[in-house]
Order: C-alpha cells, then sequence, then structure tokens
C-alpha cells in the first residue's frame, strides 16, 4: 500500500487494472464509473464492468478492476470561483 508522503500516482495494467494512490475520498462508483478526490482534484474513471477490487483510504489508495475507457480530472469548485467571478476577473 502507499505510504504517505507519496503522493497522488496513477498505474494503469492493461486497461483493465487502475491503482491510484492519494486517493481522499470515494464519492461515488458503479459498473460504468467511479468517481474519488485525490490529492490533485477529482478523477473520473469511466468504463464497463468496473468494480472496486481494494480500498485503503488509510493509505490512500484504491484498486480498480474493469474495462477503462477514460480518465479525467476536474479542479475543486471552491479553486474555479464562480461564473461570474471568472467572468468578470481582469
Amino acid at each position: 500500500m502507499a505510504e504517505e508522503g507519496h503522493g497522488h500516482r496513477l498505474y494503469l495494467e492493461a486497461r483493465a487494472r487502475l491503482r491510484v494512490t492519494g486517493v481522499e475520498s470515494v464519492e461515488s462508483f458503479d459498473e460504468g464509473s467511479v468517481v474519488m478526490q485525490t490529492e490533485q482534484g477529482a478523477l473520473t474513471v469511466r468504463g464497463s464492468g468496473l468494480h472496486i477490487e481494494e480500498l485503503s483510504l488509510d493509505g490512500g489508495e484504491v484498486l480498480v478492476e474493469g474495462t477503462v475507457d477514460a480518465m479525467s480530472y476536474e479542479e475543486p469548485e471552491e479553486d474555479r470561483g464562480s461564473f461570474l467571478g471568472r467572468l468578470f476577473r481582469g
């Protein structure tokens, strides 16, 4: 398992086994997607037949198995600010 201080990393093996470190929480999961909060923002994993094989929030590590089709990050909402705030930022 990951030790503190190792940060956020992704290890993908043959699109079928994804190990993620630096995980703070798992927000939601089903066979089509897994959403987790990481040290680098919210990570969404999309695919089919996805399931969480291992979960260690103490160690900050998650193992997802299934077919991985895509991964994407979203910045935390508080960092981006409101739409109007971004629009009028000078």
